[in-house]
């Protein structure tokens, strides 16, 4: 392994610390920057920045409580060359600990911490000779601390969703979130199976595990796929991406041949398409023109020709869409905790502050969305989190609030997901973590929780006007 894998992994990591941007839009641009690299390397720099990231909480444990100087008081240079060494160490079997302890020691050198080359190697040997017999919080005196470091998740929001939905799913959805998540894909709609065959057919040529999703056949779950871009079909227009719990929404939208709808906060714009692929017209917003374009390069590729995409902040009231939609989408923004699988540093960049800031957003995005909804049309309400306050409090807001009536859907889930619906409101139930809806307002919803469900952690709920 070339050492300069590990600096431009090193240095990825304090430009993510640094910048405060979204881990995964850094990644993409840095393995483009250095797309001379070979795959096995480049393999290692997504591994082991986004393994870093992941387990960020566990190895800060580990380290403090290996070293004498606090993690959170090091220099961000030294700080982080210890989280990805010791990443290494712990979850990578194919590097000796001997070269992750040699290589560390030679990029502080080369970075002007001479000085702490003692400090970083025997912090790294010592923890390296006892990795198979490291501390963990006691999980009977201290519950919180325990489940905060096994799945490497801020105490805070551990506490949060043990109060919301209790033992049980907690757990199982924090080791979900812990497990690498394929991609999802959802052929563009018409096309017929012998072309769906014939993509799979090459897809697995190029060594992509593909699974059909239970709940929709139009997806698929790909594993050890790279390189989305050149991969067949995409480029053509005959799949996107888009995981199965946003293609779901869509389909409980009802959208007809003859509907108008509006997706107001739609980038990327998978749900814009795949409405598109069902409606008359689709008007498609955004906040931005960074947006916007991202929306029109998606629509572009998928070549569809019913969408006009327009930058517009959802929180303007536009007086000429005045009850004029006979579906409106709503997925507002949101904390963003169903995807943490995905999108790692999520749980580092969410705040209660922050949460409690996006509910008072999203409600006034509601106030002023539902008023597009035509008499007797439908608001589709979504979003990719786990929280009560982001999704059944916005149930109960809609139809005590704004008058709007709750649409049952149970009856239109795929089998295998309304079992699954019925298992976790069990659970909650039992531990006393009921919705606190009413049964119409129960039965128009549904969390998708993430161990229990094979989708992200989303929430879809149905009304009519």
């Amino acid at each position: 392994m070339a050492e300069n894998i590990r600096e431009i992994t090193l240095e990825t990591l304090l430009a993510i610390e640094r910048e405060k941007r979204y881990s995964s839009r850094l990644i993409k641009d840095v393995l483009d920057k250095y797309d001379y690299l070979g795959v096995r390397d480049k393999r290692f720099i997504k591994r082991v920045t986004e393994g870093t990231l992941e387990r960020r909480q566990e190895l800060d444990y580990y380290l403090d409580h290996f070293s004498s100087h606090p993690v959170k008081k090091m220099k961000p240079f030294v700080r982080n060359l210890l989280r990805i060494s010791v990443y290494q160490l712990l979850f990578m079997d194919s590097v000796p600990d001997s070269a992750v302890c040699n290589e560390a020691c030679k990029l502080a050198v080369r970075h002007g911490f001479g000085s702490l080359r003692g400090f970083v190697n025997g912090i790294l040997r010592n923890l390296s000779r006892n990795k198979d017999n490291l501390p963990l919080p006691d999980e009977a005196k201290k519950p919180l601390s325990y489940l905060s470091v096994k799945y490497s998740m801020p105490e805070w929001l551990v506490r949060r969703f043990l109060e919301e939905y209790g033992q049980e799913i907690t757990k199982t959805m924090l080791e979900e979130l812990m497990r690498i998540h394929p991609v999802s894909m959802r052929f563009r709609s018409g096309l017929d199976r012998g072309e769906q065959d014939e993509i799979t057919h090459r897809l697995k040529e190029k060594g992509i595990i593909l699974r059909e999703s239970p709940y929709l056949p139009s997806v698929r779950l790909m594993e050890h796929s790279e390189n989305i871009g050149e991969l067949p079909g995409f480029q053509e227009g005959k799949w996107t991406v888009q995981d199965v719990s946003s293609a779901l929404a869509v389909e409980l939208a009802g959208i007809k041949s003859t509907d108008f709808v509006m997706d107001v906060c739609a980038a990327p714009g998978g749900k814009s398409i795949f409405a598109a692929e069902k409606a008359e017209t689709v008007l498609s917003r955004d906040v931005s023109e960074e947006k916007a374009d991202l929306i029109r390069e998606n629509i572009s590729r998928m070549r569809i020709k019913n969408i006009k995409v327009q930058t517009w902040d959802a929180v303007c009231f536009d007086e000429a869409r005045e009850a004029k939609a006979d579906v409106v989408l709503l997925d507002v923004p949101c904390s963003g905790l169903g995807v943490m699988g995905k999108k790692r540093d999520i749980k580092y960049r969410v705040t209660p502050e922050g949460m409690e800031n996006l509910s008072a957003l999203q409600r006034e995005i509601v106030r002023v969305c539902s008023r597009y909804v035509k008499p007797g049309g439908t608001l589709l309400y979504s979003t990719c989190t786990v929280s009560i306050a982001e999704n059944e409090e916005m149930v109960r807001f809609l139809t005590g609030e704004l008058g709007f009536a709750p649409l049952p859907f149970e009856t239109e889930l795929p089998e295998p997901l309304y079992k699954q619906k019925q298992e976790t409101e069990a659970l909650r139930s039992r531990e006393g973590k009921d919705l606190k809806l009413t049964d119409e307002e129960r039965r128009a919803c549904i969390q998708l929780f993430p161990g229990f469900m094979e989708a992200d952690g989303f929430f879809i709920a149905r009304f009519k006007r």
